[in-house]
């Protein structure tokens, strides 16, 4: 019997645009990981600046790199899916019309980040090859807590019992030295991401994202340069919403309706 969810047999899907239809992705209806808000905001953190070969690690169905390489002509871009199906749409969606203007500066390599170093360099994922990496991995720790038990969605949101830390090496691997990381994270999961960065990681910049200007940040973005020793700071955040479920601030709307970066430099 043939599998009702191998790529060549997807299953229902939908086109959703990003950007205010700058962008377009093509994704599961259900049973997976959809793309949101986060995608856009850890594709928004890159400097203007920002240029060479960027990797985008769990891409998903390609929804930050997409929105990194419509907003950045000099990076090319690599998106990181250890999910066939997933990494199959993905593909796809650098067909669709909408992506015309970047699809030939993106590719998507089906890869597991987190194996042994020796399987990801045969996979393609070799060492001191990237100028950026970014990333918007499973927020949850499945030790600590309950994950859907939907079995394909689970590995989107829930990491494995190693944590984070396979994350952050297969990401100091990649990169050059001087190269910059980018992680959005849950604000309450800060502590899990610095204790893997240390020895690894300097000049780590911490900004946080707050649904309201009163309210306490739920997520964070991380960024850090590789083989720094540069110190840690904290920046100011940023609001996403006027208030508590109403309209989405200026700043909020121009990041995600009109593709605008959030003003961030390197250090």
């Amino acid at each position: 019997m043939t599998n009702p969810e191998t790529p060549e047999t997807p299953q229902p899907t939908t086109k959703d645009k990003f950007l205010g239809g700058k962008v377009m992705v093509e994704q599961p209806a259900k049973g997976r990981h959809r793309a949101g808000l986060d995608a856009v905001y850890l594709a928004a953190s890159l400097p203007e600046s920002t240029a060479g070969t960027l990797y985008d690690l769990g891409t998903g169905v390609g929804t930050a790199a997409f929105c990194a390489a419509h907003r950045l002509p000099a990076i090319k871009a690599v998106g990181v899916e250890v999910d066939p199906v997933t990494a199959a749409l993905a593909r796809k969606g650098l067909s669709l019309p909408e992506n015309a203007s970047f699809a030939e500066r993106v590719s998507i390599l089906e890869a597991n980040l987190t194996a042994k170093g020796s399987i990801r360099h045969q996979s393609g994922l070799g060492s001191s090859i990237a100028d950026h990496v970014i990333m918007n991995p499973p927020y949850y720790d499945s030790t600590r807590f309950r994950v859907t038990p939907q079995s394909d969605r689970a590995p989107a949101h829930a990491l494995d019992e190693r944590g984070i830390e396979p994350w952050i090496k297969t990401a100091k691997d990649l990169l050059k030295d001087g190269g910059t990381l980018s992680i959005i994270f849950r604000a309450d999961g800060l502590q899990d991401l610095l204790g893997p960065m240390q020895r690894r990681f300097g000049a780590i910049d911490i900004i946080p994202i707050r649904p309201t200007a009163d309210a306490p940040a739920t997520r964070i973005i991380v960024r850090a340069v590789a083989a720094s020793r540069a110190p840690l700071q904290i920046l100011p955040g940023f609001t996403l919403h006027e208030e508590a479920g109403g309209a989405f601030t200026a700043q909020a709307t121009t990041v995600m309706r009109d593709g605008k970066g959030l003003g961030l430099t390197n250090r």
